[in-house]
């Protein structure tokens, strides 16, 4: 009989939203939330990490898949975090902060964020791998570098950019951001799929339907809390700029000459 309670996915599941909900409490206290990205970050290491701690010797695969959850983590974490502490706040939480009701929704929705994405990783590293290096996880492996890549250079050149007084309260259409709008969320999307694919090598029966993961962390990417809420704020700053309507018109909104 499945022991619900004693499954490996479930603790994880516990942990993740312990956290969440941890620094909730002393977040909501505070009115701040400069340790959010910072925690949903510090989430997927941690939950890596007790992953390896279960297996007494990891594949290669497991290896590879679960360094490049710390990579892309920590880079991300620090990233955001030196973000918000320079620019004081993020806008996103600007009806949240003082809402303790709202606020936890945030937080409750980071964990739920955190645990599908990582879902197909965590089904990799939670039991032992016998099943040898495959296509498969070359092409996952070579697709979450490109898009870790991608991120990486789009995140540098806006901080470039907007780290220059001239470019103050102007829009970026240089470097990645001249051939799509959203270049570092397409570099986000290329790498968790990449992390499925090399995954999904040793996947069994209806384990392969955690495709959905990648697919859903793309759907709240480009339809809900990504790029519809970056696409509003830039029409709303800068809706009547000829420059910006017609960077809006001429470049793809995710996939450079695509879409």
């Amino acid at each position: 009989m499945f022991d619900f309670l004693n499954n490996p996915l479930v603790e994880l599941a516990v942990v993740d939203f312990g956290i969440q909900f941890c620094v909730f409490g002393v977040s909501a206290l505070l009115k701040s939330e400069r340790f959010y990205d910072l925690t949903g970050s510090l989430t997927y290491i941690v939950l890596a990490h007790l992953c390896t701690n279960w297996i007494p010797e990891q594949s290669f695969r497991q290896t590879i898949q679960s360094g490049m959850v710390v990579t892309w983590a920590v880079r991300l974490g620090t990233f955001l975090f030196i973000r918000v502490l320079k620019s004081g706040k993020d806008r996103r939480f600007d009806k949240a902060r003082d809402n303790p009701p709202l606020f936890f929704v945030y937080w409750a929705m980071q964990g739920v964020w955190v645990f599908v994405t990582l879902l197909p990783t965590l089904l990799l590293l939670s039991r032992p791998d016998f099943v040898p290096i495959s296509n498969r996880d070359y092409f996952g492996f070579t697709l979450w570098m490109l898009g870790f890549g991608i991120e990486v250079v789009a995140d540098f050149q806006k901080s470039v950019f907007t780290n220059l007084p001239e470019n103050k309260g102007k829009f970026i259409n240089t470097g990645l951001w001249s051939i799509s709008r959203h270049p570092n969320y397409l570099g986000e999307i290329l790498l968790w799929f990449g992390l499925y694919f090399s995954a999904s090598s040793t996947f069994k029966g209806k384990e392969i339907i955690s495709v959905m993961c990648p697919i859903f962390d793309m759907f709240l990417i480009t339809k809900i809390s990504g790029i519809p809420l970056l696409e509003q704020y830039g029409l709303k700053k800068w809706g009547r700029d000829p420059n910006y309507i017609r960077y809006v018109k001429n470049t793809s909104l995710l996939i450079p000459y695509l879409w």
